[in-house]
């Protein structure tokens, strides 16, 4: 018996409390941190939205806690939303 692993994160992006725009991440394999970037480049390219600035505070709040938030202040570029949130759905 061979375990399958997913990697399956929820995007999405809200303004005043309400999901503006909504994507499932989903990828064959485990979760590797140093590829976290890319995967987020992913996401908000699918959802047109601009990439944000990742520091190791946001990749330690996902891998801690299933989730991380990035707000307007993490986008370099315009971001006229709230928040962009993804949690971690695989294994729930």
């Amino acid at each position: 018996y061979k375990a399958v692993t997913m990697v399956k994160i929820w995007a999405k992006i809200l303004k005043k409390d309400k999901i503006i725009k909504s994507y499932v991440y989903e990828k064959d394999g485990s979760m590797d941190y140093s590829e976290f970037f890319g995967i987020v480049s992913e996401i908000c390219y699918k959802l047109d939205v601009p990439t944000p600035v990742i520091i190791k505070h946001h990749i330690f709040n996902y891998a801690k806690y299933n989730f991380v938030t990035f707000k307007q202040s993490d986008f370099v570029e315009q971001f006229s939303y709230d928040k962009l949130v993804l949690e971690n759905i695989e294994g729930k």
